[in-house]
């Protein structure tokens, strides 16, 4: 149609011209569908989670931005979404992952941390769910310190919502987190009976499993990561809230399982943070698994090229087989 279209557009043009022209714009619209079949491939629908606004929102001229400063960043997010990728039927195994990209709750790491993520699981047949969360800012929202979990325990909702139609099995949702994406992660997998915003839906927000790589989970001194402590909750040094969101402190016999991975050189998050959840988990006697490695440092999506993090995704997979969610 397209070829046919440019024709009658050069009708007037001499038989030698006419024919270079036609030889190159066959190309041209080889080289368009090719492309735009790969985007088919690569591009997963995006819902958003309140179609008619978050509770507790307030509105504020922001505009959602996209840099790419050596990785993609996005950043004044005010309508979170969720991106679904579904696993080719002949694969899937009926498990979903909520993806929560890493940034230190300032931006998000969608590419690394996100697209890269879901592709990856989609290849042994589970549903990457990438999702966008708002990150915490006092100008569009009531309370900042609730803000991505909110969307985080939405994301749960909607996917077991929407578990026929994606055939998913609602008892195989599962959350994983990157760095400050980590923190929301293992917040979602150990606040799951706090059911923030207000929600009356009775939908579980429980994560089955979660996924914790190279992951912020302390806020207390000396541990926690300083630039998402202070992005959640702002400065303050109450007791009680940082507490709160110190998530090795809140795990309980209904934390569900855990898969941890961290490097020992990461500067950025230090390794206790992965060391404490998991001996927490020890003291409920929960399924999980931890790989921490030598090298590495942070920020490295799915292994560090030249370091032996690169055999986390293999790991990862293996242990999802154990505990049941891959047959």
């Amino acid at each position: 149609m397209q070829v046919t279209i440019w024709l009658n557009l050069i009708t007037e043009i001499d038989n030698n011209r006419k024919m270079k022209i036609i030889f190159k714009l066959i190309v041209l619209t080889i080289i368009l569908v090719n492309n735009t079949s790969i985007s088919a491939q690569t591009q997963g629908d995006s819902l958003f989670l309140w179609p008619d606004g978050a509770p507790g929102s307030k509105f504020f001229d922001l505009q959602e931005k996209h840099e790419v400063n050596g990785i993609l960043r996005i950043s004044q997010v005010t309508r979170p979404t969720i991106q679904v990728f579904l696993p080719e039927k002949e694969k899937a195994t009926g498990a979903a992952v909520v993806i929560c990209p890493g940034g230190g709750y300032g931006i998000l790491a969608i590419d690394h941390e996100g697209y890269q993520i879901a592709k990856w699981l989609n290849s042994f047949g589970i549903a990457g769910i990438i999702l966008k969360y708002r990150l915490p800012d006092d100008r569009i929202m009531e309370d900042k310190t609730i803000g991505p979990l909110m969307d985080a325990q939405q994301a749960i909702r909607m996917v077991r919502q929407n578990a026929s139609e994606w055939n998913i099995d609602p008892e195989k949702v599962g959350i994983m987190g990157f760095s400050a994406g980590g923190h929301l992660a293992s917040t979602a997998g150990t606040h799951f009976n706090d059911i923030v915003g207000g929600i009356e839906d009775k939908s579980s927000v429980r994560p089955d499993f979660n996924i914790l790589i190279y992951p912020v989970v302390s806020f207390q001194e000396g541990v926690g990561h300083m630039g998402s402590r202070r992005n959640l909750i702002g400065q303050t040094n109450d007791f009680k809230l940082v507490s709160k969101y110190s998530n090795e402190l809140q795990v309980t016999e209904e934390t569900p399982p855990t898969f941890l991975v961290h490097s020992r050189d990461d500067k950025a998050v230090p390794v206790q943070n992965s060391i404490r959840f998991y001996e927490a988990l020890l003291n409920y006697d929960t399924p999980s698994e931890m790989h921490l490695y030598n090298k590495g440092g942070h920020g490295y999506g799915l292994g560090r090229e030249g370091s032996t993090s690169v055999s986390w995704p293999e790991r990862c997979e293996a242990w999802l087989k154990e505990i049941g969610i891959v047959k």
